[in-house]
């Protein structure tokens, strides 16, 4: 509890001072709109299991509905939910007062980077034995029921010991979204399947008054880039260079991989860099909806991020895995996850292990999924959805032979003055230098080659 405490403190001093004298403190959610059970001597033991995570995209209904559920297979348990926007600095003052949650629900690569700053700090448990659980209500076991691939990463694994410490959570493909009216067989541009195939209809785009490309911001580059190291280099060479390997990194190899995010981002729309930040991000995904630009990379969010906006007539979704770097060659689609996990100081360790295994159960699971879209990496996710489901789309992806890539960095020691992969760090945000012509493909390979150098160097030491 000390340990986590004084982590806390230093990334309240790292993040700033601006939390200061603002907290808000919200009753913590009882699910259902009930008041906590009052306690039944000699019945069953009271127990309060504290859950704290991010009020995002998917909402917090389906967080409700699977804890009423939890509670009501588990007499005697209370589910207590914290779900903020910002829950960060909603958390940082609670666990200072040493009140911390027994399950987070908080992804890594959020710009506070708490998660990964628990994980550097040794903060977070291991939870290997929930994959040997019974998934509850069920004779399968976690490890079993969740779909292979998703306990082999960086990110659930990121000690490289062979044990987990994150637990997967919903996951979504990503690539490259467009104008299926306007892309695809028969249509006015054809759907490629390699990269110079795509890049040949940048001169047709422009012809017709549009851009081959754009993209929200430079932090939606981390799936792309992800995907394409694995066609170029194989997995293998993937696994390599997120463990800072920098014989990786410099690679003649890594440098097609930056040739070829060089060459895309030549072919944006004239707005894309100036709207590429969170004010404009969305302009910037208007313009596949208007047919201003072709292709943009994204997730399977963005079709409801964009529900209420105007579109081009005939528009409709169209979604693929990254285009091939040869013809034949291995097509991906990274898989986004979210994660949750069991911080250290926990009361209710074990009752929280209980609700991670009970996560992939069918219950939850189709709960989660009819209540927020959000899909469990479990081996039954494609029963939950109709023929007519828009999700089928997405999901469909590696149906189509595309193959999934997952994972990321290692975990490692931070090192002064060095971001390597926030949205505004060297490997991601330099892309927008790299757009504008301010900096080349050569000196922005060289400069995140110097940062993993200067990484590698501090996990050796």
């Amino acid at each position: 509890m000390k340990k986590i405490l004084a982590l806390l403190m230093s990334i309240t001093l790292v993040v700033g001072l601006s939390a200061c004298g603002q907290k808000t403190e919200d009753d913590p959610v009882t699910p259902g709109g009930t008041e906590t059970p009052s306690e039944t001597p000699g019945e069953t033991e009271e127990r309060t299991l504290k859950i704290a995570g991010l009020d995002g995209g998917y909402g917090k209904e389906h967080w409700m509905a699977v804890a009423e559920k939890f509670e009501a297979n588990n007499p005697g348990v209370t589910v207590e939910l914290t779900l903020e926007k910002n829950i960060e600095d909603v958390l940082r003052p609670q666990i200072q007062a040493m009140n911390v949650p027994d399950l987070m629900y908080i992804s890594v690569g959020r710009e506070g980077m708490m998660t990964e700053t628990l994980i550097k700090e040794n903060a977070v448990m291991d939870i290997t034995d929930v994959l040997s659980m019974k998934v509850p209500g069920e004779e399968v076991t976690v490890g079993d029921k969740i779909i292979p691939g998703f306990t082999d990463t960086l990110i659930t694994n990121p000690y490289g010991d062979g044990k987990t410490y994150l637990a997967p959570l919903f996951y979504g493909p990503t690539g490259l979204f467009y104008n299926s009216g306007l892309v695809g067989e028969g249509k006015t541009y054809a759907l490629p399947e390699t990269f110079e195939e795509l890049f040949a209809l940048n001169e047709t785009a422009k012809a017709n008054g549009s851009s081959l490309f754009t993209y929200p911001t430079t932090g939606y580059f981390d799936a792309f880039f992800y995907a394409l190291v694995n066609e170029v280099g194989g997995a293998e060479f993937f696994n390599k260079a997120m463990t800072f390997d920098v014989e990786t990194w410099s690679s003649d190899t890594m440098k097609e991989v930056f040739a070829i995010v060089g060459e895309l981002v030549s072919y944006n729309h004239p707005d894309t860099v100036a709207q590429a930040n969170n004010e404009g991000f969305t302009k910037n995904q208007q313009l596949i909806l208007d047919n201003k630009a072709l292709f943009i990379p994204n997730g399977t969010w963005l079709p409801g991020e964009m529900e209420k906006a105007p579109r081009a007539e005939g528009f409709e979704w169209g979604f693929t895995a990254l285009p091939a770097v040869e013809k034949g060659g291995d097509r991906y689609s990274y898989t986004f996850f979210e994660q949750m996990y069991i911080p250290e100081g926990a009361k209710e360790a074990d009752l929280a292990k209980e609700f991670i295994a009970y996560m992939y159960s069918d219950e939850a699971a189709k709960i989660i999924y009819e209540k927020s879209g959000a899909v469990m990496p479990v081996t039954t996710a494609s029963s939950f959805m109709t023929d007519e489901d828009p999700n089928k789309l997405y999901y469909s992806v590696y149906d189509d032979g595309a193959k999934a890539a997952m994972g990321g960095f290692q975990s490692a020691p931070a090192v002064e003055g060095v971001d390597l992969v926030s949205s505004t760090g060297i490997l991601f945000g330099t892309i927008n230098s790299v757009a504008t012509g301010d900096k080349t493909v050569d000196t922005w390979h060289q400069e995140v080659v110097d940062a993993v150098t200067k990484i590698s160097a501090a996990m050796n030491n």
